[in-house]
């Protein structure tokens, strides 16, 4: 057993998770959310963004965590990262928000190596191009 052929599927799992639960949590909290992307400087009307923060969140969590499309999922990650600290986290005057800025940054970053390298052993892309081969 290769401990280092698990660590991918780890990976995507402690990325999808915190995901799918702030979507979740965000479906629990409409009201709120809808107020928040008001106030934030995103040039959507709030009911879409929050649509498709949901859709991402939540959708593209799951995908993740099972492996499926997973190059073309984390580049989605990588834009709604990318995305939120720009429009929601660039105050740079309140160090909180320059932590959150900073974190979806590393995000970013993180998810760029998923993309580069892919979704590894234990995953529905991995046995669909074994199948295919």
């Amino acid at each position: 057993m290769s401990i280092p052929r698990y660590l991918p599927f780890i990976g995507r799992l402690l990325i999808g998770v915190p995901f799918m639960m702030s979507g979740i949590s965000k479906i629990m909290g409409y009201g709120a959310i809808i107020a928040l992307i008001k106030s934030s400087t995103l040039p959507l009307p709030a009911p879409m963004a929050y649509a498709g923060d949901i859709a991402v969140e939540v959708g593209c969590g799951l995908l993740i965590i099972l492996g499926y499309q997973t190059r073309i999922v984390a580049s989605i990650f990588v834009l709604f990262c990318f995305a939120t600290a720009i429009f929601f986290h660039a105050h740079f005057n309140d160090p909180n928000q320059i932590f959150h800025f900073i974190k979806n940054i590393i995000m970013a970053g993180g998810l760029l190596q998923v993309v580069a390298n892919g979704p590894g052993a234990f995953s529905i892309d991995n046995r669909r191009s074994i199948q295919g081969a």
